[in-house]
């Protein structure tokens, strides 16, 4: 009997229809040119005001905004099980790697300090044990993966007074703007009989991506 390879092992989620697909492919091959745009001006911007732990922190951020619209995007371009299969492990562990990526200028490119450095470790800390989820359990566990999920994103909780006393205010603002975004797309997420649900979500991923680049902008002042 032949042993099935790690990449095989790997389930595939449920097929969907190829304007579906191209649909899918295209809202975040959008994405993908617009977080390249965003890196760029995040950084000359933080270069300009030459503070180099917000020109650090924000390309982290914008590195880890294109790897999640650049892994979605080519998941969503190749019909062939293996590939999509390798494409779809980065898809769902890039997930992790924004919501860390999203936390790294206010931790420490912002707060830094004790609080700052102790959230980005914790944040960084979950990022790494959701990766190693993804990969060797993917499609199983999934509870946990949700568990992690709710933890980083709420994770900000446990500094709130500091986070409070050192980020403008606008820039809280869009943040829950873009948390809304994902909010409401998770509706259309797991609507899965309803035509074109996949790309609709993809568009609020979007939307709340953009809520958040703008709040990255005021926290630059």
């Amino acid at each position: 009997m032949n042993k099935k390879s790690f990449l095989d092992r790997i389930p595939l989620s449920p097929k969907q229809s190829l304007p579906e697909e191209l649909a899918n492919a295209i809202t975040h091959g959008i994405g993908a040119g617009l977080s390249i745009a965003a890196l760029v001006i995040l950084v000359v911007y933080a270069a300009r005001i030459s503070d180099v732990w917000k020109v650090v922190s924000f390309s982290i951020y914008g590195a880890t905004m294109i790897t999640l619209f650049m892994s979605s995007t080519l998941y969503h371009s190749f019909p062939q099980p293996k590939v999509k299969r390798f494409f779809r492990i980065l898809d769902h562990t890039s997930i992790f790697l924004l919501i860390a990526g999203t936390y790294t200028p206010v931790t420490i490119g912002t707060m830094r300090g004790g609080w700052g450095w102790t959230l980005f470790g914790i944040i960084w800390g979950l990022t790494i044990a959701g990766i190693l989820l993804k990969i060797f359990a993917m499609g199983k566990l999934k509870w946990l993966s949700i568990v992690i999920y709710l933890l980083m994103g709420w994770m900000v909780m446990i500094a709130v007074k500091p986070l409070l006393q050192t980020v403008p205010r606008g820039f809280l603002t869009w943040m829950l703007i873009g948390g809304a975004c994902y909010s409401l797309g998770i509706i259309f997420y797991v609507a899965r009989k309803m035509p074109f649900h996949h790309a609709i979500w993809h568009l609020f991923v979007l939307a709340g991506c953009i809520s958040h680049f703008f709040g990255m902008l005021v926290l630059m002042k």
